[in-house]
């Protein structure tokens, strides 16, 4: 039988801030008590009274394991101002408390609630403070009526703040009529979750509410996995899968959702496509908008041929033909894509169109789609290159407003520039070309630069490869591999993977080796040997800037598995180095990590050496990289310095946005660089074990492959040349725009 105490709560000793877990001293019959449990914004100086049970802690002795409580306002002076002075209330410590309560007594609540102008009266208050006082306290009040409602449904403290924020009073309504509104409207909070609650709530599992979310939760994966929309039939399977839903009744809530036009549907041949309405308009309003910068200009042979043979003259650089002609169509041109391989000239061709331009006076802007990216392109050419992000002047969050974000760069705040060259643009999803043409005016040379075999974007679209297979556009195709290029073994095998055509693995080559191992545990003790003595000197590079890439995130060679074996080698636990435990694993400082989720308003700055803010922003993104500099756990944050030296604060709330990247997939090294690259390939999924995925892996080396594994497995990915096919329609609706 569950036993009852009351009192007040003296000190928090612990809280978990996502679960609520906390441990506290409690005043009790003026004993203290440990109590321990799920307890949702609590502060010391409150009176609860709480039920549960005694318990015996082999090392804490005895304590109290709350099952659940209920606060209760403080009725007398004594316990008034000890939760006053708690620090409850923003602006009132423990003198101030005392006035306060040696004025009204115990009438100080309804003072603060009923006159709070009264307040005043006390020295040290003015009326603002007092009508902040009064909203503070209004405010908590609903905030722990929130929390005490949505405890009941087993929503953990951070959600259920997230919620309160999001609503306000009018949550109520939301949780008991239609909780899936909250996979709509709050960030962090998918379809699953929920679906939880609304279980929990009553609401029946052939709801309407549920089978449109279902949907909806459905075309959001489809979105998650790359594609821009879904044929109607495997729509409606994945939605019955998910749901246990009949056919006809999915059938009626997609028409419903097309009503309310949350989803697009569009008749192809002979069958049905569905969009979330958001990527269909993305998706026309990029084609709209490249067909409108696709202009021709006029330009004298003769001049330009001069002009050509003035620049390969003072860059000491001979163009051949393909890049003479993507000059060329560079200049007579709004719209021009040039694409080729590794060691074909892309940089030279791009370097002579900058000097083109810049000798006309003209101003030019280059972007790609990572920090990693921009930085290579800003050492290869000899200008300024920003992320994508960073030049659309990413603007922070508007509370409230979830996942959405805005640029400050956009069709009313165009981009300031004559011509503006992107790199890397096998990267860019249809999310990020719709804010960055959104941003560029027609009349602007527009410059789209990337390797078309590489792996496609890693939010949804196929933008490049679309781009070019519309037809609409000139494409120049660089498919010569210049002669100091041809002296590495790294850019002709990629050639030859792209082509299907088998590579040598005898070891003969100075940039490219395969160690055949066909066991896990001694590939990853290969590996280890390889990045802590081997191939540092060989490739001058410290061992955090060899980069293990594998095609998997889980099993024997998986990320997770390996991260854990490399940074016990690595960075091993010492002393001098803090740590924090986090989910399966430990953060600790040093750690090589990556950010695996668009934040679109975590804030970062660069410091000097002085330790003098040089520049700020927000944003961090799905795949930068960095080093964790400090762990505090007095304050709990987390501090991460990234390669472009953005230092970024990390609350332990937000470590799920991190992990470990002493290894990577190789879909997140896409437009990164590294001194060298060890492949473990052993074995797994066949359709995963692809051409173009070697191809990337590989193409990613600077000075040195290793492929450490399957010699057999090496020889499959190079004829697998399937690839997962994206529902992707750019090139259709170019065509149609074109017209």
């Amino acid at each position: 039988m569950a036993e009852t105490v009351e009192g007040y709560i003296e000190k928090i000793v612990y809280r978990n801030d996502e679960n609520g877990y906390t441990i506290f001293s409690l005043t009790h019959n003026e004993d203290e008590l440990t109590c321990v449990g799920y307890l949702t914004m609590i502060n010391e100086g409150e009176f609860i009274q709480a039920t549960g049970g005694f318990t015996q802690h082999p090392v804490y002795g005895e304590q109290f394991l709350l099952e659940g409580y209920e606060i209760k306002e403080p009725e007398d002076a004594y316990s008034i101002e000890l939760y006053l002075s708690s620090g409850a209330i923003k602006g009132i410590g423990k003198a101030l408390a005392s006035r306060i309560v040696k004025k009204f007594g115990d009438n100080t609540f309804r003072i603060i609630v009923e006159e709070p102008s009264m307040l005043a009266q006390v020295k040290g208050i003015s009326e603002r403070m007092a009508k902040g006082i009064y909203r503070q306290f209004e405010d908590k009040r609903d905030m722990r009526n929130a929390m005490m409602f949505l405890q009941k449904y087993n929503i953990t403290g951070s959600l259920a703040v997230k919620i309160f924020q999001e609503y306000g009073q009018s949550m109520y309504d939301i949780i008991r009529e239609n909780p899936y509104r909250l996979a709509e409207d709050i960030s962090g909070v998918g379809f699953k979750t929920a679906d939880e609650i609304a279980g929990r709530v009553g609401i029946e599992a052939n709801s309407d509410y549920r089978i449109k979310a279902g949907i909806l939760y459905v075309l959001i994966q489809a979105n998650g996995e790359g594609h821009v929309y879904l044929p109607e039939r495997e729509l409606i399977y994945r939605t019955r899968e998910l749901l246990l839903a009949e056919d006809d009744a999915i059938e009626r809530q997609i028409t419903t959702l097309n009503i309310e036009k949350k989803i697009i549907l569009l008749e192809d041949n002979d069958q049905r496509l569905i969009y979330n309405a958001i990527f269909y308009y993305m998706e026309l309003n990029v084609a709209r908008m490249l067909h409108d910068l696709n202009i021709s200009y006029s330009y004298d042979r003769d001049e330009l041929n001069n002009r050509l043979g003035q620049i390969e003259d003072l860059t000491e650089t001979v163009l051949d033909e393909q890049q003479r002609t993507a000059v060329k169509e560079a200049v007579c041109n709004g719209l021009l894509v040039i694409t080729g391989g590794p060691g074909t000239g892309k940089t030279t061709t791009i370097n002579a169109i900058i000097k083109l331009f810049e000798a006309e006076g003209m101003s030019i802007l280059l972007a790609a789609p990572t920090g990693r990216a921009a930085k290579r392109m800003s050492e290869t050419t000899g200008y300024e290159a920003k992320t994508i992000h960073r030049m659309l002047e990413l603007s922070k969050l508007i509370q409230g407003e979830g996942n959405n974000f805005t640029f400050e760069r956009n069709e009313a705040n165009p981009l300031e520039t004559d011509v503006l060259i992107i790199d890397e643009m096998s990267m860019v999803d249809i999310s990020l070309m719709n804010a960055l043409l959104k941003a560029v005016s027609v009349g602007t040379r527009l410059i789209l630069v990337g390797d078309v075999n590489q792996l496609p974007s890693v939010g949804p679209g196929n933008v490049l490869k679309d781009i070019i297979n519309s037809h609409c556009f000139n494409v120049v195709k660089l498919t010569k591999i210049f002669r100091q290029a041809a002296g590495s073994d790294i850019i002709v095998n990629a050639h030859k993977i792209n082509a299907g055509e088998q590579i040598n693995l005898d070891n003969e080559s100075m940039d490219f080796f395969m160690l055949k191992r066909n066991e896990a545990d001694i590939i990853t003790a290969v590996m280890i040997n390889l990045i802590k003595n081997k191939l540092p000197k060989y490739v001058m590079a410290t061992p955090f800037d060899i980069q293990v890439l594998t095609p998997m995130r889980k099993g024997e060679l998986g990320v997770e598995r390996l991260n854990k074996a490399l940074q016990m080698a690595l960075n091993p636990a010492s002393s001098e180095k803090r740590e924090k435990e986090y989910h399966q694993g430990v953060f600790r400082e040093g750690d090589k990590v990556m950010q695996i989720k668009n934040n679109y308003q975590l804030a970062w700055e660069v410091k000097s050496s002085y330790g003098i803010a040089t520049a700020s922003g927000t944003g961090v993104f799905n795949g930068d990289a960095g080093v964790i500099k400090e762990i505090n756990l007095f304050s709990e944050h987390l501090f991460v310095e990234f390669d472009d030296n953005r230092l970024v604060n990390y609350s332990f709330s937000q470590l799920d946005e991190l992990e470990l990247a002493y290894a990577v997939t190789i879909h997140k090294s896409q437009g990164s660089e590294y001194p060298a690259v060890v492949l473990p390939i052993l074995d797994g999924p066949r359709l995963l074990f692809s051409r173009n995925l070697l191809y990337t892996a590989v193409t990613r080396a600077k000075s040195c492959v290793v492929i450490v594994g399957s010699d057999k497995m090496v020889k499959f990915m190079i004829d697998n040349k399937s690839e997962q096919s994206r529902y992707s329609r750019l090139s259709q609706q170019i065509r149609e725009i074109s017209k």
